[in-house]
């Protein structure tokens, strides 16, 4: 009975997951940005990490809606923003800290 169920029971968590706000993934693109400034992403890297900040602006404006659809987006855009931040970090501490 239990075998059956367990599908079932790991279909309703997923889409639990799915309703949940993105609380963590918001978090990690604010820190990634911030990271990012620190590290002179507005001078080695402004067009990234303006990306960046827009893809979050744009996160926590899915946010806004409340909906399973925009927590979705708004994860999706979280992520973005934070691979894009990263990107920015790694290219800023690239143009200041060249190899020898």
């Amino acid at each position: 009975m239990l075998r059956r169920l367990a599908p079932i029971l790991c279909l309703i968590a997923l889409a639990g997951c799915a309703t949940a706000p993105p609380v963590q993934e918001m978090s990690d693109a604010r820190q990634a940005i911030a990271a990012a400034r620190q590290a002179g992403a507005e001078q080695y890297a402004a067009d990234q990490l303006k990306q960046a900040e827009f893809m979050l602006e744009s996160a926590e404006g899915y946010l806004q809606t409340g909906t399973s659809n925009g927590y979705w987006s708004a994860r999706r855009a979280a992520v973005d923003a934070k691979d894009t931040a990263l990107n920015a970090l790694l290219v800023s501490r690239s143009a200041t800290n060249p190899d020898p």
